[in-house]
């Protein structure tokens, strides 16, 4: 689950935590680093567990009406179309999200309000009363509409994201990576599947893990070298007028750019250019993509640097 766009933006947010407090030990980095992408892959389970969550809130809320209309004997009948979402009840059986739940002592029990409030709004929405009123009953559109739910309602929710980052201050800048994956998670079931289903695991393979590691201890070393490339190249600045972002990114750039010949050069630019567009200055996409570029030719025509031309974008897998 765990992809290089994940893994370069924790390590600017580890990178940056690890020199604004000065402490240069690359074990203690690495032990942060790993320690922060096994939080996102808690996140990833603990958004499933949300619409968990949400599909027990249905169930007490209709039980809660059924008993009202009783006493009252009001005659109306609730239906139980959305509380036996087959899909959900798939997901809440699946043992491979309540171990890791239970292991990692995730839960919504403290945040019964939001889910509550989450669940109104559900109802609210025109995608659940279109399922509630459709006369027929495919296990498709029981998928369906938990997959409207999380997009229309999950993926950009304020309150939400507050909640998230009073846990972890990092979360918020992985959800919107993240909620990539739980989507494809939702895609990912069938009529079929059983409480063993496989969600997707911390990491697609050792490599990325490998990577992660690599890459870091080749930034944290290197620092020096291109720290004096940084400078070459942008000689009407001195280093300690770029602002620190800039530097940690420009950093860990060179360090993928000269030490995966695999990963092609506009990957590379391409994903710290966007990542300098998220954590910089509305200028620093523009400056990361010049500087990278230029040092990169320079490299190149110095035969310090090559590339495998022929290497696929899709070989960025490879280390």
């Amino acid at each position: 689950m765990i992809n290089r766009e994940l893994i370069r933006i924790k390590l600017v947010q580890v990178m940056y935590s690890y020199l604004q407090k000065g402490i240069y030990k690359p074990h203690v980095a690495e032990k942060e680093l790993l320690l922060s992408l096994d939080k996102a892959y808690d996140l990833y389970n603990y958004l499933l567990l949300l619409l968990v969550e949400l599909g027990r809130m249905s169930v007490r809320m209709l039980e809660m009406r059924q008993s009202r209309s009783k006493k009252l004997n009001d005659g109306v009948k609730w239906s139980r179309k959305f509380a036996d979402n087959r899909f959900i009840l798939q997901l809440e059986s699946n043992r491979q999200l309540r171990a890791y739940c239970e292991e990692q002592s995730l839960s919504w029990a403290d945040q019964e309000e939001f889910v509550r409030s989450l669940y109104n709004k559900v109802e609210q929405s025109d995608f659940y009363r279109e399922y509630m009123a459709s006369e027929t009953s495919t296990y498709e559109e029981d998928r369906e509409v938990w997959r409207l739910i999380y997009r229309n309602l999950i993926c950009n929710n304020d309150e939400l994201a507050s909640i998230l980052e009073d846990i972890n201050v990092y979360w918020n800048d992985d959800k919107f990576i993240i909620d990539t994956f739980v989507l494809k998670t939702i895609n990912r079931f069938t009529e079929d599947s059983i409480s063993t289903e496989p969600l997707m695991p911390e990491y697609k393979s050792d490599t990325d893990r490998d990577f992660a590691i690599k890459l870091m201890h080749r930034a944290l070393i290197g620092q020096e070298y291109f720290s004096e490339l940084i400078s070459a190249s942008t000689r009407k600045w001195e280093m300690n007028r770029i602002a620190l972002m800039d530097r940690i990114i420009l950093q860990l750039g060179l360090a993928e750019i000269t030490s995966f010949p695999t990963i092609p050069l506009s990957v590379s630019i391409n994903e710290y250019v966007e990542i300098a567009k998220m954590y910089s200055t509305p200028k620093s996409g523009k400056y990361i993509n010049a500087t990278l570029d230029a040092i990169a030719k320079k490299l190149i025509e110095e035969g310090r640097l090559v590339k495998e031309s022929q290497a696929p974008a899709t070989s960025e897998e490879e280390i």
